[in-house]
């Protein structure tokens, strides 16, 4: 080992030969049945069924509750279902045209019920698109150091430009998907509900970004139809987008990750400051601590709590945790 420097490389590999006895141990036990992998942390990968499933649930119960009460609300009417399903709709993209309206102290209270519903379901669709943005600068970082292992650090710069194209090809066909949002929008507003392109434009500006002025909306039957599924898409479609804006500004950011994780030379300051059972060899796990803490994605207060969670499964306080010390702390657990 140099001692201005050691390929990371280097680091990683160290320890090895330690695990190879371990890692076909464990091999033998999962052909046996008897490792089970860990179940994945709940609730951060929800699947488009789900996501249907909330969305046509909040419709059907706000459907039904505004049609239940359509007597309390005041505005231009066409059917009973339809409108009801509309001023749903309208409520949780939080449009809010001023088409339709609450008239009494209950049918107010209803509607500010759903709409704080539907701004729950608006945040947390916005939490998920934040945690798939760090999930993935989290992931790429991790898979770095996993692919710098075993191949050519070029191979990994590559893998990074196929996802930059990959995300820039999603973009245009989300904006290729709003464009055609916004042209659809603009026909039905002149042919059915009979307005100027002017107006037309105007009133799918304010209904798709939210604005929702009120002074132009859908008033007629065939529009309100066409207006149930195309708010939604719609609104969605423009959320996506600057989902995806958000994350090509940080792409450039994480293809500078990826190179500096790939071809970073650690000192010997480094290899102290990671060391942190000071041994003077620095493990795979270490390695992966010293790593994230450098990029600023744990800290010290957040490794300590770890550690403390660690100490209290620990229970033959060995060093390593097994299966007896769950055993043994589930036995210390019931006693008390």
């Amino acid at each position: 080992m140099a001692e201005d420097g050691v390929d990371d490389t280097k680091l990683i590999k160290k320890k090895k030969h330690k695990h190879k006895r371990k890692g076909k141990h464990r091999q033998i036990q999962q052909e046996e049945g008897h490792d089970h992998a860990p179940p994945s942390i709940p609730g951060v990968n929800l699947s488009l069924n789900k996501v249907a499933f909330l969305l046509g649930a909040y419709l059907a119960l706000g459907t039904v509750c505004f049609f239940l009460v359509q007597d309390q609300i005041t505005g231009k009417k066409t059917n009973g279902i339809l409108d009801s399903m509309y001023f749903c709709v309208v409520t949780m993209t939080t449009v809010g045209y001023g088409d339709l309206v609450p008239d009494t102290k209950f049918a107010k209270l209803l509607a500010c019920v759903f709409v704080f519903m539907g701004m729950f379901l608006g945040g947390f669709a916005l939490s998920k698109a934040a945690d798939y943005i760090v999930e993935k600068e989290v992931t790429m970082f991790v898979k770095a150091i996993q692919v710098h292992e075993a191949f050519d650090p070029d191979q990994m710069l590559t893998d990074a430009a196929e996802e930059s194209d990959k995300l820039k090809l999603k973009f245009l066909i989300v904006l290729a998907v709003i464009v055609l949002h916004v042209i659809a929008g603009i026909v039905v507003l002149i042919v059915v509900e009979d307005m100027n392109f002017v107006d037309a434009y105007y009133c799918v500006c304010c209904t798709i970004t939210t604005l929702g002025f009120g002074d132009k909306s859908f008033t007629t039957t065939g529009g309100r139809i066409f207006a149930v599924l195309w708010i939604l898409t719609s609104t969605i479609s423009l959320a996506q987008f600057f989902v995806y804006l958000v994350e090509l500004f940080t792409e450039s950011r994480q293809r500078q990750l990826v190179d500096w994780v790939v071809h970073r030379k650690l000192t010997v300051q480094d290899i102290e400051i990671a060391d942190l059972d000071n041994d003077n060899v620095v493990s795979p796990a270490e390695y992966v601590v010293f790593k994230l803490k450098e990029m600023g994605l744990v800290n010290e207060q957040l490794i300590m709590n770890v550690m403390e969670g660690f100490k209290t499964l620990d229970v033959d306080n060995s060093g390593t945790l097994t299966a007896n010390d769950l055993s043994n702390l589930s036995k210390l657990m019931s006693r008390r």
